[in-house]
């Protein structure tokens, strides 16, 4: 019985909280979304915003998008009485060439707020990336890096060299670190995947680190973690 009751009450305080907000503000300012806009790493190209903090009931979100250019809004079907603050639109937004916009609508029932447009958007000049992942092996000649890309809708599976390009102008920088200090540095193009850092001291730890710099942006990923091997 006790917990009816206060299932009870807590209905009737949410409808009060709901009813004063609208005499206020309006339901449609209550809910309407704050801060929406597109967040892309490697290609992954996701709108993020943020609810209204005046309501502590969460609205179902509604959301489309368009190419710059055009008249019509496209509904992200994926997208359609959500309840998260997000939405991924890397299969929408995955043409490099073009700009893109996106709008967010909130809604309860009987009410919708005014659509939030985000900033234009366009993945090759805003997208970051990620440093390469490492793979090493130690040989009599030295250390071997093998570099994965960074997963993308633009690298095909196979990651050829002419699919590897797509996804920006990429170059590498392999930093080859003992005693907690930066002994070699080495830059390699994103078609090159294999490296041999040669001439080491025999039986020495060295640790790796890789990061990826998009040429025609001058943008750095963040550094990855240390990779640490030990020469023969």
């Amino acid at each position: 019985m006790i917990p009816l009751i206060m299932m009870a009450i807590a209905f009737l305080m949410l409808q009060f909280s709901l009813v004063h907000c609208s005499e206020v503000l309006g339901i449609p300012d209550v809910i309407t979304p704050q801060e929406v806009k597109f967040q892309s790493l490697d290609y992954i190209n996701v709108l993020h915003w943020k609810p209204n903090g005046l309501l502590s009931i969460a609205p179902e979100y509604f959301v489309q998008y368009k190419i710059y250019g055009e008249k019509h809004w496209t509904n992200v079907t994926h997208c359609q009485g959500i309840n998260q603050l997000l939405c991924d639109l890397s299969q929408e937004t995955s043409d490099p060439r073009e700009w893109y916009y996106a709008r967010v609508q909130a809604a309860l029932p009987g009410a919708s707020s005014p659509w939030v447009l985000s900033s234009r958007f366009n993945p090759h000049w805003e997208t970051s990336v990620s440093p390469p992942r490492m793979k090493l092996k130690v040989t009599k000649q030295g250390i071997v890096v093998q570099l994965r890309t960074p997963s993308s809708p633009f690298v095909k599976k196979k990651g050829s060299c002419g699919s590897r390009r797509k996804f920006q102008r990429l170059t590498y920088n392999i930093y080859v670190i003992h005693d907690n200090m930066v002994q070699e540095e080495h830059k390699l193009d994103n078609c090159v995947s294999e490296l041999l850092i040669k001439y080491l001291s025999p039986n020495t730890t060295y640790c790796l680190q890789a990061e990826a710099h998009i040429q025609r942006l001058g943008r750095s990923s963040k550094k990855g973690e240390k990779s640490c091997i030990t020469t023969l």
